[in-house]
């Protein structure tokens, strides 16, 4: 039987779909997503953007995110889902 020792492939597919959920909420350039970006101030999402982006990660990683996790930030989003997506 082969078990994976690695997890790089999936954080990275992980932080792909991140960065492609929150690029695809307001069709902007992939290339403008980086995990130090901060969703008000550098990718001008309002509050209504960001619970959007919660549901559809929640969706699609099959996870809860609550609503005192401080999430500011796509690598905020990255981090939550990486390590709450592998307890799933």
């Amino acid at each position: 039987m082969y078990v994976s020792t690695t997890t790089a492939p999936a954080t990275a597919s992980i932080e792909q779909q991140v960065f492609r959920i929150i690029s695809k909420r307001k069709a902007i350039r992939a290339s403008r997503v980086r995990k130090t970006a901060s969703l008000a101030r550098d990718l001008r999402f309002d509050t209504v953007d960001v619970v959007d982006i919660i549901l559809e990660l929640e969706r699609n990683f099959h996870i809860t995110i609550p609503d005192e996790v401080p999430l500011y930030t796509v690598g905020d989003f990255v981090r939550y889902v990486r390590d709450h997506a592998a307890a799933a």
